[in-house]
């Protein structure tokens, strides 16, 4: 029996995957397994007891994921599962900042007890009237799952789509349309798109990447999204930018006092992956990994551990181990098995920066001794007997 705890609400869709194997716990300290989305996790003691993290969505800042590598905890996220509801409000965000439709709703809603409001309002039209995106360059950074979905969605509306990504995965390569101009430099974004969209991680070498010299670069009158992440903008730069014409809009998913309610800017509340079926999706991947690393050991879209997969165990034994990417570890393992006289049926090592997975199938079951050797290494964090 394996137990789990919802640090917040978590789709009732993803919750009945788990079955009557497992059981919901109320409290931290009872659970192998913890699922959350926007709860504030640095400040918690992890219980030894714990597992396995699953984000059910792709950001993991509010999890302090090399703390939990220390100690053996493989987090999850689930990339790509809120990808169409993030890339549908980018669409909502081109056409909002092209079209001064927000402009036009609130002036029907002010003047709603005219007696004439239709014919005051083919008068007034004109001031809230915009440009249509079709035919106009649209650049993307990051072509991860939300955008190389922009992406093919913006080719579909006519738009002649830029994009730039160093690090493009295959995967997501294979899913762009052919009409997609891969670009080698930001500059060239900057310079060519009437709109830029941003879908890059927040890390220390993203942070502020748009910034004053960035904006000088762009086109003037460029629009700007932002539905990744805040501070990958310097907003004191956009502030300038948007005061001296070079940005006409920015709309952004990340509401603060610097942003909300200046002329401009378009701010959502954190609407991005606030859909029904987001939740749901990412609720469902993420109770699909903790099971199969649960019960078979296996990984899939960890931010912390590589990516290991030994499919169900058809030996007598399993046995799982993090530890630290450091040379011996292997021979170290395979050196106190075979002491016991353990036959080792099937094994695979994989690492991730400073950290590594090893799941080993076992013709005979693993003494306490065995394990308690294993534990003992110096770099293993945690030993787990899988079956």
């Amino acid at each position: 029996m394996y137990q789990y705890h919802c640090l917040n609400p978590i789709a009732a869709k993803g919750l009945d995957l788990f079955g009557e194997d497992y059981k919901k716990t109320e409290t931290l300290y009872e659970a192998d397994a913890v699922l959350v989305r926007s709860a504030k996790m640095h400040d918690m003691e992890l219980p030894e007891g714990v597992k396995a993290i699953a984000r059910a969505g792709a950001g993991v800042n509010n999890i302090p994921v090399m703390d939990c590598a220390e100690k053996g905890i493989v987090v999850f996220n689930t990339p790509g599962a809120n990808a169409n509801g993030v890339k549908e409000l980018v669409l909502a965000g081109m056409l909002l900042a092209s079209r001064d439709i927000v402009g036009g709703i609130e002036w029907v809603a002010k003047e709603k007890d005219q007696e004439d409001i239709g014919k005051l309002a083919e008068k007034q039209k004109k001031q809230f009237a915009g440009c249509e995106i079709m035919g106009k360059k649209l650049g993307i950074i990051g072509l991860g799952a939300i955008g190389a979905m922009v992406a093919n969605a913006a080719s579909a509306l006519g738009m002649e789509v830029y994009g730039y990504d160093p690090y493009i995965s295959i995967d997501a390569a294979w899913n762009l349309s052919r009409t997609i101009k891969h670009i080698k430099s930001l500059d060239e974004i900057y310079s060519q798109c009437d709109y830029i969209t941003i879908h890059v991680p927040l890390l220390d070498s993203t942070k502020e990447m748009i910034n004053k010299e960035a904006f000088s670069k762009m086109k003037d009158g460029v629009v700007l999204l932002n539905f990744a992440r805040d501070l990958l903008v310097d907003e004191n730069a956009l502030i300038e930018a948007l005061e001296s014409g070079k940005v006409k809009k920015y709309v952004t998913d990340f509401a603060n006092h610097t942003v909300a309610g200046r002329d401009g800017i378009l701010v959502t509340p954190h609407l991005g992956a606030s859909t029904e079926e987001s939740e749901e999706n990412c609720a469902v991947m993420a109770v699909k990994e903790l099971r199969d690393f649960l019960e078979n050991g296996n990984i899939k879209n960890s931010v912390n551990f590589p990516n290991c997969d030994m499919g169900t165990c058809v030996a007598v034994g399993r046995i799982a181990i993090t530890h630290k990417n450091v040379p011996n570890m292997i021979s170290q393992f395979t050196k106190i098995l075979g002491a016991e006289g353990l036959n080792i049926a099937d094994m695979t090592n994989k690492s991730k920066g400073e950290y590594a997975y090893t799941l080993i199938d076992l013709e005979s079951t693993a003494s306490k001794e065995a394990l308690d050797e294993l534990k003992s290494i110096e770099g293993v964090s945690r030993v787990r007997v899988i079956k």
